[in-house]
């Protein structure tokens, strides 16, 4: 009978090995090790140092979703920063490699952590997000609109490993990215959330 780490081992090669996007060809097991090391290694963000595991830039490497915004694959990185100490997040999608610091596709947002497992996601600004020019951070982004609330919800963290689940139900599989900077990539203005909204907003 597996074990939870063996599972979890598991489950990390198949997000790792072949590169971005080779996940998706094992989706249907990938799905059985979610669930499976949900069950086996639920998290609990209110436990000491969750919070803290939780911080960083995190990879998204398979994704239950057929929305392009939430795709893998080898032309795109597509990163998630969470900063609950700040009360922020963004999604950051861009080019691999050394073109990636030059131009990227962001979606702001505010979090809050709210439970054990969930955390508000309130989207306020996306847009275009540049490279730094000295100690300015070129980018044109506008207010988005949230129609419904957002959250995500946090089954599995480890230092490596986050596995969660969206408000409209898709998986999440994400490795953490322990060479990208949340400060270096976070615009260094947060959006004030009373300016009025007026763009829709993705899925969490």
């Amino acid at each position: 009978m597996p074990t939870p780490t063996s599972t979890r081992e598991e489950l990390l090669a198949l997000l790792r090995e072949g590169g971005r996007g080779a996940a998706n060809r094992q989706a249907e097991r990938l799905r059985e090790l979610f669930v499976a090391l949900e069950r086996a290694m639920p998290a609990d963000l209110s436990a000491p140092g969750a919070l803290e595991q939780l911080e960083g830039v995190w990879e998204l490497r398979w994704s239950s979703s057929s929305q392009p915004y939430l795709a893998v694959g080898p032309w795109i990185e597509n990163l998630q920063l969470l900063a609950p100490s700040l009360g922020r997040g963004m999604n950051l999608l861009r080019l691999p490699g050394p073109l990636g610091p030059v131009a990227g596709i962001a979606v702001e947002a505010a979090i809050k952590v709210e439970s054990s497992q969930r955390v508000q996601v309130r989207f306020q600004r996306g847009g275009w997000l540049g490279p730094r020019l000295g100690d300015i951070r070129l980018q044109l982004l506008r207010r988005v609109q949230q129609p419904f609330p957002a959250w995500l919800d946090i089954t599995v963290l480890d230092d490596e490993l986050r596995l969660c689940r969206g408000n409209a139900g898709t998986l999440f599989a994400l490795l953490r990215r322990p060479d990208l900077s949340i400060t270096t990539l976070l615009p260094e203005t947060p959006a004030q959330p009373e300016t009025p909204a007026d763009g829709p907003a993705p899925e969490a």
